[in-house]
């Protein structure tokens, strides 16, 4: 006589979500294999990149991150690179974190902060592989125009983290605020328009992107390299030059920001 057949205890398979009927990268792991991706406090000065993520690894910084959607997509894709996403607004970063200690990433943290604060007080020049900044808000009130974040004064920082070969991506569906950037940002770095969806996340990096692209909305892209020759003093002179961003943003996509 046979021993009956033991049952195998049943496992629940991983849970993945959508956005906008897009995946969102990874997926929902058993809670034994969650992490932690919360960077509660900043140091008084800048950074210590291996102190923070327990190892010397090049260093990818998201600006304006959102919900993490391509933070956390890039930070499963490359486990060798250390990643930090920041984001003045703690709900978003709260999205962020879950879903990034639900992923059970290591090599990933996010904070709330501004990204001019970031660049200027905490990150040590010449220490920063990519900085990505994808839809800047444009602040389409003029009374508002003094918020908006890439200014010649923020270029000039970008420059400063960046290691040499480091690159700048930058992204914006508002063809004003396209505009503005294809005047400023080759002053700073060698500038490369990007023809057309991102290889890595053809239907969006972003939320904001997702949503665009359903529209049928142009979202303008770029690549920008920085200059090494060009010194990080000669960066700042050279932006208290330039105009600030006071271009006129196409109101008509404010109403995609309640989505985005």
């Amino acid at each position: 006589m046979t021993d009956a057949p033991r049952h195998q205890p049943m496992t629940k398979p991983p849970r993945v979500e959508r956005e906008f009927g897009v995946p969102f990268p990874g997926v929902i792991l058993d809670p034994t294999q969650w992490t932690q991706t919360t960077l509660k406090a900043m140091p008084a000065g800048h950074l210590h990149w291996p102190q923070l993520f327990g190892r010397s690894a090049p260093v990818v910084l998201d600006i304006g991150c959102g919900n993490g959607r391509y933070l956390i997509g890039s930070a499963l894709a490359r486990p060798d690179h250390d990643h930090l996403g920041v984001d003045i607004l703690p709900v978003v970063i709260r999205y962020a974190r879950k879903r990034g200690n639900q992923r059970g990433c290591t090599n990933l943290k996010f904070a709330v902060l501004g990204g001019r604060e970031l660049l200027e007080k905490h990150v040590p020049p010449q220490s920063v592989a990519e900085i990505h900044c994808y839809h800047p808000q444009p602040y389409y009130d003029p009374a508002q125009m003094h918020r908006r974040l890439i200014t010649p004064q923020f270029l000039a920082l970008v420059h400063r983290a960046l290691v040499p070969g480091g690159v700048f991506v930058i992204q914006t569906d508002n063809p004003g605020y396209w505009q503005y950037l294809r005047a400023v940002v080759p002053v700073f770095f060698d500038f490369t328009e990007w023809p057309g969806p991102w290889p890595d996340a053809p239907r969006g990096r972003t939320r904001r992107e997702i949503l665009a692209l359903q529209k049928k909305l142009p979202v303008f892209r770029a690549l920008a390299y920085a200059r090494r020759t060009f010194r990080d003093t000669e960066a700042v002179a050279v932006a208290e030059t330039l105009p600030p961003p006071t271009f006129d943003a196409d109101r008509r996509l404010r109403a995609l920001d309640r989505f985005a």
